[in-house]
């Protein structure tokens, strides 16, 4: 009985001994990611577009099963990362009308995910370059979409993927990065006749 009493006391001391410190429990957190120093070079093909991209990403022919040709995508292996670019021609004005709606459907497919979903119109007549850019908030597989058109002949539509599951959270200093940018590509982007 008197090594039970003994026992128990030295567990309470212990219990009191070990409440001493303050915990406080740590933050989760997240690796750091090392992003490159800004520098642009020309992209430039047998396509009838133009545009300066990021030296530390890679154009590569898209490979999915239904491209056609002047599909690309702008690689950013370090990123895991791509912006898939689609280019087609304008043969009349119900085409140009599909394909400008195409593009708001599939940005707004996003909805169910995304917290906001914002439009800006991209306008430079000097070179004749229109479209629209979707900023698409949220949780959403695509954060940025966009298309290009001279309204009469040619039309790209851009949209930026990370291969990773959507958490705005963790992606955000490189989206914020890559957005910088896709806005450096769409104020180079010019037709090539």
């Amino acid at each position: 009985m008197k090594f039970i009493k003994c026992l128990l006391i030295f567990f309470c001391l212990n219990l009191l001994a070990s409440c001493s410190n303050d915990y406080a429990p740590k933050p989760r957190g997240f690796f750091k990611i090392d992003l490159p120093a800004k520098a642009y070079k020309t992209y430039q093909s047998d396509c009838a577009y133009s545009f300066d991209y990021p030296v530390y990403a890679q154009i590569l022919p898209d490979k999915a099963a239904d491209a056609k040709p002047c599909w690309v995508d702008i690689a950013y292996p370090q990123f895991n990362g791509r912006i898939h670019l689609s280019y087609q021609t304008i043969g009349s004005k119900k085409i140009f009308d599909e394909l400008v709606e195409d593009a708001r459907s599939f940005a707004f497919k996003h909805t169910v995910k995304a917290t906001a979903i914002d439009e800006a119109l991209i306008s430079y007549p000097e070179k004749k370059v229109y479209g629209v850019y979707y900023s698409i908030d949220g949780n959403t597989a695509s954060s940025v979409q966009f298309f290009l058109t001279d309204s009469t002949n040619h039309y790209l539509r851009g949209a930026l993927y990370f291969n990773e599951q959507p958490r705005l959270d963790s992606i955000q200093p490189v989206l914020d990065f890559v957005k910088k940018d896709i806005d450096v590509m769409i104020k180079s982007f010019k037709w090539e006749n």
